[in-house]
Order: C-alpha cells, then sequence, then structure tokens
C-alpha cells in the first residue's frame, strides 16, 4: 500500500510538473488559422477535440497490444488525417510519448530492469540530438517534414517485419569503451529464476547511431522506442527486458529536451494535449487488461498495417499527391 502511494504520488507530481510547464510556456501566439486548416474551422470549437480523445483512446488501446510506443501511431495518423498542422502534432506527440515514459519509469527503476549505467551515456548524446532535431524539423518547410516522416514510419514498418529479437544476446567480453564506462549490471529473471549477468559490446558503434536516433525523434516528434530497443539489444548485446526498460527510461530524458523546443516556440496548445494524453492513458489501461487474452501476432500485423497506411497517407500528403 505505501508503495502504491508511492507511486501514484510521484506520478501525480510529474504530471502536475508537465501541466505548469505547459501554462509558464510562451504564449501560443498561432490563430485558428495557424493550428487548423480553413475547412477544418466549420465545426464548433470542441469537435476536433472530442474526435481527438476518441482517436487516441483507441490508438493506446493497440499502442499497448502492438508493443509500440503511442508517439510513433500518434504523430503519422494524426498528421495524416487530422486538419491540425504538422508542427502542433510533433509538440503534442512528444508530449504523448513522454508522459507514457513518466509513468513507467519510477516501477522500471524499482525492478532494477532499467539501466542508469547503459541509459546516461545514451541519453547524453540522444538528448543533446533531439534538440538539434526540433531545431530542424522547425525550420524545415512542412511538406519536407510530412514527405520524411512518411518514409521514416515505412522504414519503421518494415523494421517491424525484419527485426529479429533475442532474450539472452551472447556477448563474449565487453569492448573497451563499456568497460571504461562500467556499463554492466546483474538481475534475475523472474521468469526461471536465474540471474543474469549482463554486458555490452559494439559500443561506439552504437553510440553514434543514437546521434541519428535523437535528431529523428526530435524533428519528427516520435518517441523513439522502436529504434532504441533494436540498437541496445541486437547491436550492443543487452538483454531484451534490460533493452526495453531501458529505452522506456530514455524517452523520458529524450523526448523532455526536444518538447522544450516545441513548448517555447508555441507548438503545444491545450486543445491537442489535454484530450490526447487522457485518450492514450485510458486506452493503456483498456490495452493492458486485452493483453492477456489477445494474439500478439494478430495485432502485430494490425499495427503494422496502420503505420503503413498511416505513413503512405503522411508520404502522399507531402508530396502533394
Amino acid at each position: 500500500m505505501l508503495m502504491s502511494r508511492r507511486f501514484y504520488g510521484l506520478l501525480v507530481a510529474k504530471l502536475g510538473t508537465l501541466s505548469f510547464l505547459l501554462l509558464c510556456s510562451r504564449p501560443v501566439m498561432a490563430t485558428a488559422e495557424g493550428v487548423m486548416t480553413a475547412g477544418a474551422q466549420d465545426h464548433a470549437w470542441w469537435f476536433w477535440p472530442l474526435v481527438l480523445l476518441v482517436v487516441t483512446f483507441v490508438m493506446g488501446i493497440f499502442a499497448v497490444l502492438g508493443g509500440v510506443g503511442g508517439g510513433v501511431l500518434f504523430v503519422p495518423i494524426i498528421s495524416g488525417f487530422f486538419p491540425f498542422h504538422l508542427d502542433f502534432v510533433r509538440g503534442t506527440g512528444l508530449l504523448v510519448a513522454l508522459s507514457g515514459a513518466l509513468a513507467a519509469g519510477p516501477g522500471l527503476l524499482k525492478m532494477n530492469l532499467a539501466s542508469l549505467r547503459l541509459a546516461i551515456p545514451v541519453a547524453l548524446i540522444a538528448s543533446a540530438c533531439a534538440i538539434v532535431g526540433a531545431i530542424i524539423g522547425l525550420a524545415l518547410p512542412t511538406h519536407i517534414v510530412q514527405t520524411a516522416l512518411g518514409a521514416t514510419i515505412l522504414g519503421i514498418c518494415v523494421l517491424m517485419l525484419t527485426a529479429k529479437k533475442s532474450e539472452f544476446p551472447d556477448v563474449q567480453e565487453a569492448d573497451r569503451l563499456s568497460s571504461a564506462l562500467r556499463i554492466y549490471g546483474v538481475y534475475q529473471e523472474k521468469s526461471t529464476g536465474n540471474v543474469v549477468d549482463w554486458k555490452v559490446h559494439r559500443t561506439p558503434l552504437g553510440l553514434c547511431l543514437f546521434i541519428l536516433i535523437g535528431v529523428m525523434a526530435g524533428m519528427f516528434g516520435l518517441g523513439a522506442g522502436w529504434a532504441n530497443v533494436p540498437v541496445l539489444n541486437l547491436l550492443m548485446g543487452a538483454p531484451l527486458k534490460i533493452s526495453v526498460a531501458t529505452s522506456k527510461f530514455l524517452l523520458s530524458i529524450t523526448d523532455t529536451s526536444a518538447a522544450w523546443i516545441y513548448i517555447n516556440n508555441g507548438c503545444v496548445i491545450p486543445m491537442m494535449v489535454v484530450p490526447s494524453l487522457v485518450g492514450i492513458m485510458l486506452g493503456s489501461f483498456i490495452g493492458v487488461r486485452l493483453l492477456a487474452v489477445t494474439k500478439p501476432t494478430v495485432i502485430r500485423w494490425i499495427v503494422i498495417g496502420m503505420l503503413g497506411f498511416a505513413g503512405t497517407k503522411a508520404l502522399l500528403k507531402g508530396l502533394g499527391i
């Protein structure tokens, strides 16, 4: 009971901090014409937030069942099928991914699954590059970013189709850099009761890839879990559970850095953020309950289909087709 109260107290404090940042950010100077296309203004002010709430609720269910972050589904679907400007969609997408990471981070650290030794050097690189990516994304013309977003989402579909997972990668010897940074750890695998002693290799190449991952996360407003896990697990050799948990913790650092840029430029508005966060969180609660009775393979193909359709729509929209 005490642990539960502390957890919810920490979660409320973090969500309160997020609300404080939104209220204290530079006032949004954009008019309705800047946020939405002209045709969308024919509806009442509450129409699109209500539709956004419903869509993100469904999105939250599939995000849990498909094992992907809400930001990966949010940005391509909302930018492709809703009349919101891409800058506002990307700013909201970062906060959607950030809220999930903040909720999961403390528990993952307490269970000794998220590794600070692995996360800190990666987060330093990825968060700095996410700031650069956000600045680049806001400076580029919208159609170029939209086209690049569509191509990236289609690339994610290919990655999900082809990427393999290794629960316990075979790392014969740690490299010099990981040894110098002391990136190693021990955790107990509850499913088997075994104690797993893990280490990583190919650290320089992995850190270089996180430069690209950070830029893409900031530029497109995506949670980068889809890229974090394969690099940590398949390339660097961290166990799958350590990779997934550390990736989730990383999002709370990387997305915070990029979100500041969007907040400072007035690209975060309550009309989009509030229904999106509420919808994703409520959908996630339902998704967790359905996870036990749903076949993961079926949901995986549904998520890939949704991303492929949304990525194609974003690509065609960016190309003006």
